[in-house]
């Protein structure tokens, strides 16, 4: 049963009003062997959805977020519009979702928007190749294809909501490995179709028109994203991931005024501190502070009581058996005898629990 019994629609469990977040992802986007740096499709098919759940509520997580689809283009669940993972053992999300529900905890879903290995490889006209990175131009068929994915993820998993990875335009560098920097066809078309510019001879467009173009381009993706959901799912939980919320890619769309939490990926409290201001009023601010090794500190962040005022969320690559290291170890040994990412880990591991950082004993 969720916590004080509060549902935001049948079948949909709420945070307690106040209740911090406390968010976590074992990422399936990355693993060896794909042709991309993405893992290929199927690895981890055989991830276990109740050894899932045992994992992230040690930890102490209240939201779990996991893969609608992830980046290699293939589904976590059975018998939608996307193909699944090759191999799927389980009907891994919707099972997943189950079985959060039952211990009061949320579970988020994921689309990567500005890159997708499957669907690129199927629309070679409409992409910059595949790279593991932004290669996708938010093309009409590309909205179709990604409106029509979240309807049927919301519809199938039941999840709560989902994450919104990479809203972003082509890069310079993807255009320049796949084409010398021309722009393809399609996206030249797109630009005049948003514009109403035609594209400059030249093949660049100034800066200027680049920015509205790209401002354009996301605001329109934006509103199939966020209408289709809001259709399927009224109080479905939008959720931005955002390595550069300063980026003025986001000006003058809906972005920020409408999503229900913005996490800024880079981990920077100043940064979120900044866009407060243009932030709707349902949304909650999340800082990521565990997946980038070294680069962050959690257990500083955390101890900052100024920083209080945010989610928390963390993600690690799988382990060989689809997890990182167990629970039990995580709160059983001293902090600093981790390293990097796992060092992180522990930290949040005590932060969730309610655990002083000098703790270590038995996980509970």
């Amino acid at each position: 049963m969720c916590a004080l019994g509060l549902l935001l629609q049948a079948g949909s469990c709420a945070l307690v009003a106040g209740e911090a977040i406390r968010a976590f992802c074992v990422d399936f986007n990355w693993g060896p062997g794909g042709p991309n740096g993405f893992a290929p499709p199927g690895l981890w098919a055989d991830a276990n959805p109740e050894e899932h759940l045992v994992w992230y509520a040690g930890l102490g997580a209240n939201v779990i977020q996991t893969f609608a689809v992830s980046a290699n283009g293939y589904a976590w669940y059975r018998g939608g519009k996307v193909p699944a993972q090759p191999g799927l053992r389980q009907d891994f999300t919707p099972r997943l979702v189950q079985l959060g529900h039952a211990r009061g905890m949320k579970v988020m879903g994921y689309f990567c928007v500005a890159a997708n290995t499957r669907w690129g490889k199927e629309h070679p006209e409409l992409s910059y190749g595949t790279p593991a990175t932004f290669h996708l131009p938010l093309t009409d068929a590309y909205l179709d294809y990604l409106a029509e994915a979240v309807a049927d993820a919301l519809q199938k998993t039941k999840m709560d909501g989902f994450m919104v990875d990479w809203l972003w335009n082509p890069s310079d560098e993807v255009r320049k490995q796949a084409t010398g920097g021309k722009w393809l066809k399609a996206e030249q078309e797109l630009f005049t179709q948003l514009t109403g510019k035609p594209f400059p001879a030249g093949g660049q467009p100034s800066p200027e028109d680049r920015l509205l173009y790209e401002q354009k381009a996301t605001e329109r993706c934006w509103r199939r994203i966020h209408d289709t959901a809001k259709r399927v799912k009224p109080n479905c939980i939008i959720w931005l991931s955002c390595h550069d919320v300063r980026s003025p890619h986001f000006l003058n769309t809906s972005v920020f005024k409408e999503v229900d939490w913005l996490m800024d990926e880079s981990g920077t409290p100043k940064a979120l501190g900044e866009v407060a201001p243009r932030l709707g009023p349902q949304a909650r601010p999340i800082l990521c502070l565990v997946g980038w090794g070294d680069r962050h500190d959690a257990r500083k962040v955390l101890t900052d009581p100024a920083n209080r005022i945010y989610g928390i969320y963390g993600f690690s690559k799988p382990g060989t058996n689809s997890l990182p290291l167990p629970i039990a170890d995580y709160l059983g040994k001293p902090m600093d005898s981790f390293y990097g990412n796992d060092r992180n880990i522990a930290a949040l591991a005590r932060w969730f629990n309610a655990k002083p950082f000098d703790y270590f004993g038995l996980a509970r």
